[in-house]
C-alpha cells in the first residue's frame, strides 16, 4: 500500500523553504492537520482543507482519515519530539511518508558550531525541569527545547540553585525565521526580559566553586541524598548496583525504598532506564520525592505502601532490589514471582534474622550471598582508628529463563 499520510516537517521560513516532495505532497493533500502556527505558514494555494489539532489533543482525527490524501503539519523535524514519532506507533510504515525539515537543534548547533554528536539534547515541553539535573556536569553542552517564553528565566535559577550559576546560555528564538534572535547570558546573571514562546536554550555547563561531583557511575556520596538514616550507603550501594546490572529500558522494583537512593541511580544509568520505589513511610516518601527532582530523575514513580501488598498489579519488573522488609511474610516470594524471567534479584540484610530469612530462601532457589564489612578511619584521640559499619549481607540471584 502506498502512503497515505504525509508528515510534512516546516520550518519558521514557511513554504518557501519546503522541498519539492514536500510541496507536492500539500498540494496534493484533501486534509491538512496542524496548529494553528503552522497552518497560518500555508500560502492561499493551497487548497486542502485545514483542521486544527484538537484539544485535548488526539491523533483521531488524523487516523480516522485512513486511505485519503492526508498532510499532518509539524515544526521542524517530526520525529525529533514531534508528532511523527506519535503516529510512527500507531500508523504502519509502507503507509507514512515522513519529509523532515532542520530541526532546532540542528540550527542552533549550526549557529554556535557546535557539533551535534557531542550534545545532549532535551526537552522540557510539558516535562519538568528537574530531568535536567541527571545531566549537568562541567563541559557538558545541552540544547533544550523551551516549554514556553518563561522557561530561559527557570532554568537559569535551576542551574544556579544546583551550582552551575557560572553556565553560558544562549537563547533563540524563532530559528530559521525572519524573527529570530539570539540572546547570551550567564545563569546566575540572566536578564530578566521578554522571551519568544518559541524559543531554545543552549547551556554551555560550568560549574562554581565546590559545587560537588556527581558521577553517574554508581556510588554518589551519601550527602547528595536528604534522608533520616534509612540510607544503602554508599559503598554497599555501588556494590548493589553493580549486582543489579541496570540496561537500557529496564524497570526496576525499589522494594523498602528508603530515600530512594538505589531506584535514583538506576535511573541515573541510562536515561530510558525505569524505577518504581515502594515506601510506607510518608516522611521518607517526601524525602524520595526531593530526591528524585535534585538528582534529575523526576519520572521515578512512587508507589505509596507496603510490600507485598502494594506490588499487586504493577508492571513486571526486570530487577527488584529489597532493602527493608525481607522478614515480611511473603515480601520475597511475591518478588520472586513478578520479577520477569532473567531479572535479576538483590536483597540485602542487617539483622541476624534477615539474615537467616535469606539463607533459608536461597536453599530453595539459589544464588549467591556476600557479606559486605566496610570500615573507616575516624579520629581516636590524637590517633585514628577503624570504624566499623554493620555487616551487610547481601543475596544475588538470577531467575532462570
Amino acid at each position: 500500500m502506498s502512503p497515505w499520510l504525509t508528515v510534512v516537517g516546516i520550518g519558521e521560513d514557511g513554504f518557501k523553504g519546503l522541498g519539492r516532495n514536500a510541496r507536492h505532497a500539500l498540494l496534493r493533500a484533501s486534509r491538512i492537520v496542524g496548529g494553528q502556527r503552522q497552518l497560518d505558514l500555508l500560502p492561499v494555494c493551497i487548497r486542502g482543507e485545514r483542521q486544527l489539532w484538537p484539544s485535548p489533543f488526539s491523533l483521531e482525527p488524523v487516523l480516522a482519515r485512513r486511505g485519503e490524501a492526508v498532510c499532518v503539519l509539524a515544526s521542524g523535524d517530526p520525529m525529533f519530539y514531534g508528532v511523527g514519532a506519535s503516529l510512527a506507533r500507531q500508523v504502519p510504515a509502507d503507509e507514512l511518508l515522513i519529509l523532515p525539515a532542520p530541526s532546532s537543534v540542528s540550527l542552533a548547533a549550526a549557529r554556535l558550531g557546535w557539533p551535534l554528536q557531542d550534545v545532549v539534547t532535551l526537552s522540557v515541553v510539558a516535562r519538568p525541569l528537574a530531568a535536567l539535573n541527571a545531566h549537568l556536569a562541567t563541559g557538558v553542552r545541552l540544547l533544550v527545547l523551551s516549554n514556553d517564553g518563561q522557561s530561559p528565566a527557570a532554568i537559569a535559577a535551576q542551574l544556579a540553585e544546583r551550582g552551575f550559576g557560572a553556565s553560558r546560555l544562549s537563547v533563540f528564538e524563532h530559528l530559521g525565521g525572519p524573527a529570530e534572535r539570539r540572546i547570551d547570558g550567564i545563569a546566575r546573571d540572566w536578564p530578566n526580559e521578554p522571551i519568544a514562546a518559541l524559543n531554545l536554550v543552549a547551556i554551555d555547563c560550568m560549574t562554581d566553586a565546590n559545587t560537588p561531583r556527581l558521577s553517574h557511575l554508581a556510588g554518589l556520596p551519601d550527602s547528595a541524598f536528604k534522608h533520616d538514616g534509612q540510607l544503602t550507603k554508599r559503598d554497599v550501594r555501588a556494590m548493589t548496583l553493580a549486582r543489579l546490572a541496570p540496561m537500557p529500558g529496564e524497570l526496576l522494583w525499589d522494594v523498602g525504598a528508603g530515600s530512594g537512593s538505589i531506584g535514583i541511580e538506576w535511573m541515573r544509568a541510562h536515561p530510558s532506564c525505569r524505577a518504581l520505589a515502594i515506601e510506607a513511610d510518608e516522611g521518607r516518601q517526601r524525602l524520595i520525592e526531593h530526591n528524585r527532582d535534585a538528582l534529575g530523575v523526576p519520572g521515578l514513580q512512587l508507589i505509596r505502601g507496603t510490600a507485598p501488598h502494594a506490588l499487586a498489579g504493577l508492571e513486571a519488573p526486570d530487577a527488584i532490589f529489597i532493602g527493608g522488609g525481607v522478614t515480611r511474610d511473603g515480601v520475597l516470594d511475591t518478588c520472586w514471582q513478578h520479577l520477569r524471567p532473567g531479572g535479576r534479584l538483590v536483597a540485602n540484610a542487617v539483622t541476624l534474622q534477615s539474615e537467616m530469612t535469606l539463607m533459608a530462601w536461597r536453599e530453595q532457589h539459589g544464588g549467591e550471598l556476600t557479606r559486605i564489612h566496610v570500615a573507616q578511619a575516624q579520629p581516636l584521640g590524637d590517633f585514628d582508628t577503624w570504624r566499623q559499619a554493620l555487616p551487610i549481607t547481601l543475596l544475588d540471584v538470577t531467575k532462570p529463563l
